[in-house]
């Protein structure tokens, strides 16, 4: 698999939880992602959602998608035409949960990348973000070939469908 994302980087801190992802108020109403997607990080900036282009990437900081591990928190930013995250660490749940649902996550050093920023960012057996903006290579943390191949298929479902399954080694 190899992919490559360009977009303009969406900068948030460190401890970005899936509350703030999409605040359970308004999962009270709905679950679809295609409703939720124009309250996206509303409880951190009101405009948030409204100033998204499709094709942009989200940079956090540590412990990305910390809190409960509802997989809407995951689904609605695919559904607003986020199809990266760059965060120093996430949580293991929102973790998994991204790649179950074709959503990639990359994890690098994100102290450089500043709101706006040009970024690229390379998804295959090497894992890199280019800052185009600052003229600076990131190396990220590879991505093991079993994810990689749950995203090429579009998440874990779209590879069970397409597989069958996984094959068990020992």
């Amino acid at each position: 698999m190899h992919v490559r994302l360009e977009g303009r980087a969406r900068v948030l801190g460190d401890d970005v939880n899936t509350d703030y992802i999409i605040t359970s108020a308004r999962k009270r109403e709905t679950i679809d992602e295609r409703v939720l997607k124009q309250y996206l990080l509303e409880t951190l900036d009101p405009a948030f959602a409204a100033s998204i282009q499709s094709g942009d990437i989200v940079v956090a900081g540590r412990n990305f998608g910390c809190g409960s591990a509802m997989e809407v928190a995951v689904t609605v930013p695919l559904a607003a035409g986020i199809r990266a995250v760059v965060a120093r660490s996430f949580a293991r749940t929102y973790y998994r949960n991204a790649i179950n649902n074709g959503l990639i996550p990359v994890e690098c050093d994100t102290s450089v990348i500043r709101e706006g920023d040009r970024l690229i960012v390379d998804v295959g057996s090497d894992l890199t973000v280019r800052d185009e903006t600052r003229g600076v290579t990131i190396a990220a943390r590879a991505l093991p070939a079993h994810m990689l191949r749950i995203l090429e298929a579009g998440g874990l479902v779209p590879y069970i469908r397409a597989y069958g399954g996984f094959e068990v080694t020992a």
